[in-house]
């Protein structure tokens, strides 16, 4: 397996425009929440006298939570806290009405892919996941690494991902790929 690194810098080397990244900051969020919320309707068990439902989506967020240790604890524990947040509005959203739901999963994920792809038209690339498909457990990753490097956690990681990939591309004002 691959580590953090590795996974980091081919992720990024798809994600090197300013704009492309900050529409990541939105849109992943929103396809992650969305996937989560249509996950959570359908319970396949329930512990603790119906007050802990197991649905897709949480084998789904242990799944990834699994993959985020092997590759950092550190990053692990800040989206399993992420997933977990999710993992109550899924569980909510599941609550609600049919339409409710399917409105909330559906929609969140349509506009969430608008996002990426006018994200992408900027950075002049396709997504990551079209050449590997666990591009799509590592746009979270990357979202929560990006949004740390802006807050000045974690430069060690930053700076071995730029070694490899480049730095993110500073833009000149107006300019479009």
């Amino acid at each position: 397996m691959r580590n953090l690194t590795t996974q980091l810098t081919q992720y990024a080397e798809y994600h090197r425009d300013p704009s492309n990244i900050l529409t990541h900051f939105i849109g992943v969020p929103m396809i992650v929440l969305a996937v989560v919320i249509l996950l959570s309707r359908p319970v396949l068990l329930s512990l603790v006298q119906g007050e802990l439902p197991i649905t897709p989506a949480v084998l789904v967020v242990l799944a990834v939570c699994v993959f985020y240790g092997l590759l950092d604890l550190r990053y692990c524990v800040a989206m399993a806290l992420v997933l977990a947040v999710m993992l109550a509005i899924g569980q909510w959203c599941a609550q609600q009405s049919t339409g409710f739901w399917i409105a909330a999963g559906v929609g969140l994920f349509v506009v969430g892919w608008v996002i990426q792809f006018i994200g992408h038209y900027y950075e002049g690339r396709k997504p990551a996941f079209v050449d590997d498909v666990i591009g799509l457990a590592i746009g979270p990753l990357f979202v929560l690494a990006e949004m740390g490097f802006s807050l000045g956690l974690r430069r060690e990681v930053q700076h071995a991902i730029e070694e490899r990939a480049g730095p993110v591309r500073r833009r000149e004002s107006g300019a479009v790929s």
